[in-house]
């Protein structure tokens, strides 16, 4: 549930926006991607946002279907534009955003009396993203939407800071989505965010003691921490790639978690799946389209024994 756009990737690498003449065009936005990667896997996936009323939105819709993410819950809206995202690709570690996503994104325009709550209920995982609490009406149908989910399954807060899409202090709201998610997961700086802990094993018990019953924490070349409230702790060390696009790295990871955690896997091996997944599309320019599938995964963790 959640932000989906349109990504527009310069075709040459190394070059600033300002001097880049060809662009890709692909389909965009976290939630859109991790619904890509988990069905890449084999999982049966759909999307609850919305797209403009515009040829970017039929794009974006048409896009999905090709992967097979189920579009019954993607709305439209003529009020505003389908967002784009443009990117400068400096790798390994250099990928500046810009998003487009004013006057307003479509996708903060979901209201909580159009959600389907018994959709909502029978869903075994609902991937939902900080970036929509940003924003109202968007920010009461997440919450109503995690209400919605209450004892329901397994329920993940995707922790997702953008501080360019923020207005205001997100500590509340955030606050407000980990004591009714079941998972959380972010990076270091959002971690940070959420919890005001910089390392990241006080990071995690603090996202538990927020709610949680796992605490998620990407490390990026130091790899992944997990703890679950039990006291269990797993750890896996990154896949090594060379890197082309570190955007939607993060994505697959959640794709490929959502998987781990649906197959009833033990802890170190999804974080291990995970982090392979990650690192596949890491080493790809695109990021929907460079999701992949579960043959290439267990070659990639093949070839790490």
């Amino acid at each position: 549930m959640g932000r989906i756009g349109v990504d527009l990737y310069p075709l040459r690498t190394g070059v600033r926006l300002a001097e880049a003449d060809t662009f890709g065009k692909f389909l965009g936005g976290s939630p859109a991607n991790v619904a890509v990667a988990a069905a890449r896997l084999g999982r049966r996936t759909a999307l609850i946002s919305k797209t403009g009323a515009d040829p970017f939105g039929a794009y974006l819709r048409t896009r999905l279907g090709e992967f097979g993410v189920d579009t019954r819950w993607l709305g439209e809206t003529p009020d505003h534009p389908t967002p784009i995202t443009f990117c400068e690709i400096f790798p390994p570690d250099d990928f500046p955003l810009y998003f487009y996503r004013l006057p307003k994104a479509p996708d903060l325009e979901i209201r909580a009396g159009e959600l389907d709550r018994d959709a909502l209920r029978q869903a075994r995982i609902v991937w939902m993203t900080g970036t929509g609490l940003s924003a109202e009406p968007s920010r009461t149908a997440t919450l109503a939407a995690l209400e919605a989910r209450a004892g329901a399954g397994t329920t993940v807060f995707d922790l997702d800071w953008r501080p360019t899409l923020w207005a205001d202090d997100p500590a509340e709201h955030y606050a407000q989505a980990l004591a009714l998610a079941t998972v959380a997961v972010g990076n270091v700086q959002e971690c940070e965010v959420a919890t005001g802990e910089t390392d990241p094993r006080a990071a995690a018990r603090a996202l538990l003691a927020a709610g949680v019953e796992l605490a998620v924490v990407k490390r990026g070349p130091d790899g992944v921490l997990a703890m679950r409230r039990d006291g269990t702790v797993a750890e896996a060390a990154p896949v090594p790639v060379e890197v082309v696009n570190g955007l939607g790295a993060g994505d697959a990871f959640g794709g490929a978690l959502c998987h781990g955690l649906l197959a009833g896997w033990d802890l170190p091996r999804t974080l291990r799946y995970a982090n392979a997944a990650g690192a596949i599309v890491a080493s790809r320019l695109a990021c929907s389209s460079a999701m992949p599938y579960a043959a290439e995964i267990e070659e990639a963790l093949t070839c790490r024994r």
